[in-house]
């Protein structure tokens, strides 16, 4: 045809047609002109057969520099991106034109081809069903969740089996640790309902991080016991190694994505509580399981069974609570009721909680904190441990170390700010103090919340009497009830009716 090039596939069509018919014939068919069959008759080879090296139509601006200069840095440091080698060649030669740059380009990637480093070589697996399981953890913080309006900084532990590829996504509010995966371990083995031979991990590098030599060798035996409870042999990648764990380090993108796009179905990234978030993720997993169901009962007929029970998935601490009202553990200090001064706590150590344990007996769940970044005690108090005391010495809560955090609103925190503003120091605090009583004492916390934000927005101060007033009914205000008391005889009556209705 007019404007196209011949191919060698017309060209042997060519031939093959032309054994019996003319060339013009053969030429129809094959798609091309009868001037182009009589030229075919001359010289029978076929275009690519024909075809002639092109000469270069413009000088090489490269020639001579990249043997003698780009080589050389190439063969003493492989690594050496191509754009760095391009900004040093012009530095070199400022004269050269900026358009070199993907030529240089393709020059080194040739180069590489034939004359660089070997590369890692990625070798495929095949699975059996039931035979291995992995862990990992993933940085989920891009998602932009949010909690009653506060940002979620968390991770996910994400588990997958290999051969059917069911998954379990669990929300981990701190680092990387064994008691991160221990529960979260637990959660998707009993959700899937059997074990897997062998569980693969990443060597728990970020639980052994920043630990001793004592520290992680117990984390070793602890994980170690875990896996001999619910019978999986434990095996871990090399160091550095990522995709040896290929088989999750990839899902971790497809979940995330999974996750985004139902965030964006759901129209918002804000959740009243972490507990509907934990909701979420597992609804979006149960949605991506449901798609390889089939897969996934194949492989629960050949999975090792449950035991009866799950194991320990928190690490047991022993506190001490000190005279200010609190212990200290993992550099965050925590509030508890004053009656506990003196007296040693077992604490079971979650990832987003502790259990306080006196004796034998759970007294009190704590949400766990997490100390500073750049190195500063956390603190986790609450205002009902303390505000006893703070009544006897309201002045204390000027200078005091977890005052902000002593606030359980946003709107208390506003309150005294305005009021060491607007008052002296000590009518300021024993204001604050009052108002916290009042919310304590009266379980009104939420309200008077909502009082508070209405005097700071209208730029009153908030008196304590007056809202004291509203919400403690006056006595006298109460209307008096009076209830009459029916007489004996009515029941006697009553009774009387009933007995003679049975009767009948």
């Amino acid at each position: 045809m007019p404007g196209h090039h011949l191919t060698d596939r017309q060209v042997r069509l060519y031939m093959r047609i032309r054994r019996t018919e003319t060339p013009a014939v053969a030429a129809a068919k094959a798609g091309f002109s009868t001037a182009t069959a009589y030229r075919l008759e001359d010289d029978p080879r076929v275009p690519s057969q024909q075809k002639k090296r092109r000469s270069r139509r413009r000088p090489d601006a490269l020639e001579g520099l990249f043997e003698q200069e780009i080589v050389p840095l190439l063969t003493a440091s492989p690594g050496l991106r191509p754009v760095a080698l391009f900004e040093e060649l012009m530095r070199r030669h400022p004269s050269l034109p900026l358009g070199i740059r993907r030529t240089l380009e393709r020059r080194i990637r040739t180069w590489r081809a034939l004359h660089g480093p070997e590369r890692e070589v990625i070798f495929r697996q095949v699975h059996a069903p039931g035979r291995l399981g992995l862990s990992d953890f993933t940085e989920a913080s891009g998602l932009e969740v949010t909690i009653a309006g506060v940002a979620l900084d968390h991770r996910l532990y994400h588990f997958r089996l290999a051969y059917s590829g069911f998954e379990h996504a669990h929300v981990v509010l701190g680092g990387e640790s064994f008691v991160a995966l221990a529960e979260g371990l637990q959660d998707a083995l009993w959700a899937l309902g059997g074990v897997p031979h062998e569980h693969r991990s990443d060597s728990l590098s970020a639980a052994f991080r920043n630990l001793d030599a004592n520290a992680a060798e117990d984390v070793t035996r602890r994980y170690e016991a875990l896996c001999l409870h619910y019978g999986m042999t434990p095996t871990r990648n090399n160091p550095g190694v990522a995709h040896e764990n290929g088989a999750i380090e990839g899902p971790h993108g497809h979940l995330k994505r999974a996750l985004e796009d139902a965030l964006l179905l759901r129209g918002s990234r804000d959740f009243a509580s972490l507990d509907l978030y934990r909701r979420f993720v597992a609804e979006v997993g149960s949605r991506r399981n449901r798609h390889r169901q089939t897969r996934i009962e194949a492989e629960r007929a050949v999975l090792k069974p449950l035991p009866e029970r799950r194991t320990d998935d928190f690490e047991i601490v022993s506190v001490l609570v000190t005279s200010s009202g609190g212990f200290t553990l993992r550099k965050v200090f925590y509030s508890v009721p004053s009656r506990l001064i003196g007296h040693r706590l077992r604490v079971r150590l979650y990832d987003d909680r502790l259990d306080l344990l006196l004796g034998g007996s759970a007294i009190l769940t704590l949400t766990r904190g997490r100390a500073d970044p750049r190195g500063r005690h956390g603190h986790v108090v609450d205002y009902r441990h303390v505000i006893h005391a703070l009544r006897r010495k309201p002045m204390a809560l000027l200078n005091l170390v977890y005052r902000d955090q002593l606030f359980p609103r946003e709107a208390y925190r506003r309150t005294f700010e305005v009021l060491i503003e607007r008052l002296d120091a000590k009518l300021a605090c024993r204001r604050m103090v009052a108002l916290l009583a009042l919310a304590h004492e009266k379980s009104c916390e939420a309200e008077l919340a909502e009082y508070l934000a209405e005097d700071l927005a209208a730029g009153r101060l908030p008196d304590p009497e007056r809202l004291w007033r509203r919400f403690v009914p006056d006595p006298e205000a109460l209307p008096e009830v009076h209830v009459r008391l029916g007489e004996l005889g009515d029941y006697d009556a009553l009774l009387g009716a009933s007995f003679g209705e049975v009767c009948a």
